[in-house]
């Protein structure tokens, strides 16, 4: 287990970059920018440079600015899960799977939690979405991993973002006749990923975290990860069963009711639109939409 509860990157007053815990209650996940501005947010130092094997040190510092804790070089794939919350499913139309419905992500698609997502030209058109979720970021390497020992193969829990283009995803003229998940999914910068890796042993398997997701400050999620269809533990135990699941793996969980390929009249994403997606003791990410 790590030897801390919750992990930010960081450049302190002298602009050295560290990794750290940083000194908060859970209820002040969601003001790290406000304490920052104040001076009034300090980190307990963390030695070394693989954020999956740091030592605890007793030096405590301020913080000046929160850095991207995940990058691309960091994350060998990002598997995700469809249609894993219960309103979700019954919103899209759809029967609950058997089993978790599995697509990927490339690394490429990693994105930090504060930067525009830029959306190339195929997929500026009216069907632009956003899905707010929980991940999962596996902390070593394993495979064939019974349900009782998932929640030792995590490093911690982070907010995201799948970014989505449902043009390429759904529509016959693109996607041809059956749903295709991974291109519409994947382009660059669709997967920004929180400030704060948050450990099992501060959530247990996040089951029980409020989440929501804003458009331009408007409220169009609005849950609860008790929603979901498979927990944490299912999700891990499937995807490993024949498959090496690697250290920096990122597992995006799904998303919730209140997207807009849900709604009667679809409030797709536009140029300059601003998604904040925040998770009760995860913290947020908050990424403009700008179109190339």
């Amino acid at each position: 287990m790590s030897c801390w509860k919750r992990l930010i990157r960081f450049k302190d007053q002298n602009d050295t970059e560290r990794f750290g815990e940083p000194l908060i209650r859970a209820d002040e996940a969601f003001l790290l920018d406000d304490l920052i501005l104040k001076g009034a947010l300090q980190a307990r130092c963390l030695k070394g440079d693989d954020m999956f094997n740091l030592v605890a040190t007793p030096d405590v510092v301020c913080v000046k600015e929160i850095l991207p804790l995940l990058s691309p070089c960091q994350v060998p794939i990002v598997k995700c899960v469809g249609l894993n919350y219960m309103k979700h499913i019954k919103e899209g139309g759809r029967n609950p799977p058997p089993y978790p419905s599995i697509f990927i992500k490339p690394r490429s698609s990693v994105a930090a939690f504060n930067e525009d997502v830029l959306i190339p030209k195929l997929a500026q058109d009216d069907q632009l979405d956003y899905e707010g979720e929980l991940c999962i970021v596996i902390g070593r390497t394993g495979k064939d991993i019974p349900k009782s020992e998932a929640l030792t193969y995590i490093a911690g829990f982070v907010v995201s973002n799948d970014v989505s283009a449902r043009k390429w995803q759904r529509d016959p003229a693109y996607a041809g006749g059956v749903p295709q998940w991974c291109f519409s999914k994947g382009f660059d910068k669709f997967a920004p990923l929180g400030p704060m890796l948050v450990s099992p042993k501060a959530v247990g398997n996040a089951g029980n975290l409020h989440l929501q997701t804003f458009v331009n400050g408007e409220l169009r999620q609005d849950t609860n990860t008790s929603d979901l269809l498979f927990n944490t533990e299912a999700i891990i135990s499937f995807i490993s069963q024949g498959t090496t699941l690697e250290a920096g793996t990122v597992i995006m969980t799904g998303t919730p009711a209140g997207v807009a390929m849900g709604m009667k009249e679809p409030m797709w994403l536009k140029d300059g639109d601003v998604v904040q997606v925040s998770i009760e003791g995860l913290g947020s990410v908050k990424n403009k939409m700008v179109f190339e």
